[in-house]
């Protein structure tokens, strides 16, 4: 009977513990900004679907495909590491650190866009130049807005991220519909995408600029070279990590233009988009929360195995429902939501929802692996993943029709999202010298830290 009322009482203290927890306060700020913005983009999108064509977002995801690998890459990854550190002047010159690495590495590019302009232009299948010069301005600004991000994640500024996100949704979904009716085609959604990053960056900055003026003087080059070689496994391993990806991710646009044209890989850009938006709702939230808390875990000597199982068994959780109704449904949804000439891409979303699912579920594995500095492994393990999706790409194009070829390349990217997720679970088990999961704390109901 006491082990009764004990669990009782726990049960009903359940509220009061999550309101003083500071990790779901956190999740539940940047999470309201998420929402809105992602209310602002999916509603208006009906708007879009009907301003642009299959082709326009062709163009768009070329576009995008080119500053995302290019992005992804552009702080070195140093960003990642502004969580890590102790002593908050370390991590103001990995800040510095990060930006500088931003401006050198899109200067490379423009000079890229200034000596040798056709072979981006036709990559990109870009319809004028005007795209050079967003290209290499939204470089240095998807940079400076990640090292913005991970020093307001690191202070906690968690309300100023959420607000970045409203204000990064309504500048660039407004402006796509307000050149839409201009009939300004791709390089509209282009611009757009590039304003939108730009404001929200401006908003980030007010976060930083007091700690920029109050530490200026601990900024020092002697400081920047340690930290450097202190973290140059980010750089290493993290870095061409997140290139990897991104190549990864911006491959099935190149190839399935050069297989099949612009208009398929549009309908394919377009079914992506409208499935990422759910994702992004729980995930730019939880990312930002998770780091820090996993990173704060970690720097006390806390354990991290029992918050990886418990935050990625709960995505899974949160996903089977919604990806089962896509499945069934997605063609319909879409030809009704968006209009008749998206039906394609409802079909291609009935396929693509296998991988986006476990890609959903993986938010842990890629963050927990920076965390226990285990580059190196993940290093190896996406060159693998390149490797699989360009050989489905390749040897589907070649073969097989479009919505196959897709199909081919959902399932891999499935298969190999579970497998690096048990690979990150396992380095867990392996350095916490743990053999069951036993003591799970709930996080959800711990108090303020």
């Amino acid at each position: 009977m006491s082990d009764i009322r004990a669990l009782n009482f726990q049960l009903k203290n359940i509220p009061d513990r999550l309101r003083k927890s500071s990790f779901v306060k956190n999740v539940f700020i940047v999470m309201t900004g998420t929402a809105v913005a992602q209310i602002l983009g999916f509603a208006l999108s009906p708007v879009i679907s009907r301003l642009y064509s299959p082709s326009d977002f062709g163009v768009f995801g070329s576009f995008n495909a080119v500053l995302t690998v290019i992005a992804a890459g552009v702080t070195l990854d140093y960003t990642q590491a502004i969580m890590l550190p102790k002593q908050k002047e370390d991590a103001i010159n990995l800040f510095m650190l990060s930006c500088l690495s931003a401006a050198i590495i899109s200067s490379c590019c423009l000079a890229v866009c200034l000596f040798a302009p056709a072979l981006l232009q036709d990559l990109m299948k870009a319809p004028n130049a005007w795209m050079l010069a967003l290209l290499v301005v939204g470089i240095l600004i998807s940079g400076l807005n990640v090292a913005f991000q991970a020093w307001c994640v690191r202070v906690k500024a968690f309300k100023h991220t959420s607000a970045s996100q409203v204000i990064r949704s309504l500048s660039s979904n407004g402006t796509q519909v307000g050149l839409g009716y201009l009939k300004g085609g791709a390089l509209s959604l282009v611009f757009a995408t590039v304003l939108g990053d730009v404001l929200a960056s401006v908003n980030l900055f007010r976060v930083l600029l007091p700690d920029l003026l109050a530490f200026r003087r601990n900024i020092r080059w002697g400081r920047i070279k340690r930290l450097a070689k202190d973290y140059r496994d980010f750089p290493m391993y993290s870095a061409s990590q997140n290139v990897i990806n991104a190549l990864s991710r911006g491959l099935p646009v190149i190839l399935l233009t050069h297989f099949y044209g612009i208009a398929v890989a549009g309908a394919y850009v377009f079914g992506v988009r409208i499935l990422s938006v759910p994702m992004r709702f729980v995930l730019t939230s939880l990312r930002q929360v998770l780091f820090q808390k996993a990173s704060e875990t970690h720097n006390s000597g806390g354990r991290l195995l029992p918050l990886y199982v418990k935050i990625t068994s709960g995505l899974f959780s949160m996903a089977i429902v919604p990806s089962a109704i896509l499945i069934a449904w997605s063609p319909q949804l879409f030809s009704w939501v968006f209009g008749s000439q998206w039906l394609t891409a409802g079909e291609y979303a009935r396929f693509l929802i296998l991988w986006l699912m476990f890609m959903f579920c993986n938010l842990p594995a890629i963050l927990f692996a920076k965390i226990i500095r285990i580059q190196r492994r993940m290093f190896v393990f996406d060159l693998f993943l390149l490797a699989a999706r360009a050989l489905a790409l390749i040897v589907g194009g070649t073969y097989l029709p479009a919505l196959s070829t897709i199909m081919l390349f959902s399932l891999v990217g499935a298969i190999m999202n579970i497998i690096f997720i048990v690979i990150v679970g396992c380095a867990l088990m392996s350095k916490e010298n743990d053999i069951t999961w036993k003591g799970i704390p709930n996080i959800m109901t711990e108090g303020k830290s």
